[in-house]
C-alpha cells in the first residue's frame, strides 16, 4: 500500500470511529476482498479470522462503515446487498446474471457520453452509477 492510499482502518479512525479488534478484522476482510461480498460472506470470512465475531457485529459494522462513506453498498438484482470499499478511481460494473460474477471496468467513452447527455439536458453531472447486466455469449467452435 502506498503512502497516499489510506487503509480502511485509517479512514475509520479519521472519521472518529472507535476501532475494536472485531471492527479491524472486518475492515481487513473488506479491504482484502477481490469480489463484492454480502454480509453473510463477510461474516464467514471474518469468523475464519476471529471465531468470536457474530453476524450481528458484522451487520452493525457494515452499516457504520457505509454511513461513514468508506464502503459502498450495491444491489446487483440478486436479492442481497453487496459491498466494496469506496474506490480511489471511479469504475462501473458488469454483472453476469448466470453466475453473479461482477466485472469492474472503466470506459472513457461511456464517461464522456454521460457528461454529454447531462449537458444536453442542462445538468452538470456530479455522480453516477452504471451497472450492466448480461449473460455470457455462446462460444462458437472454430
Amino acid at each position: 500500500m502506498t503512502d497516499q492510499v489510506k487503509s480502511l482502518e485509517q479512514l475509520c479512525v479519521e472519521r472518529g470511529m472507535r476501532m475494536t479488534e472485531q471492527r479491524r478484522v472486518i475492515a481487513r476482510v473488506l479491504e482484502g476482498a477481490a469480489d463484492h461480498p454480502d454480509v453473510e460472506e463477510l461474516y464467514r470470512r471474518s469468523a475464519d479470522v476471529d471465531p468470536n465475531i457474530s453476524i450481528s457485529t458484522v451487520y452493525r459494522t457494515v452499516k457504520l462503515f457505509e454511513d461513514a462513506g468508506i464502503i459502498e453498498r450495491h444491489d446487483f438484482r440478486d436479492g442481497r446487498s453487496r459491498y466494496e470499499t469506496v474506490p480511489d478511481e471511479h469504475h462501473d460494473h458488469l454483472i453476469d446474471l448466470k453466475t453473479g460474477k461482477v466485472v469492474e471496468f472503466q470506459s472513457a467513452e461511456i464517461e464522456a457520453l454521460q457528461e454529454k447527455i447531462a449537458r444536453e439536458h442542462g445538468f452538470k453531472l456530479v455522480d453516477h452509477r452504471l451497472e450492466l447486466y448480461g449473460v455470457p455469449l455462446a462460444k462458437t467452435e472454430d
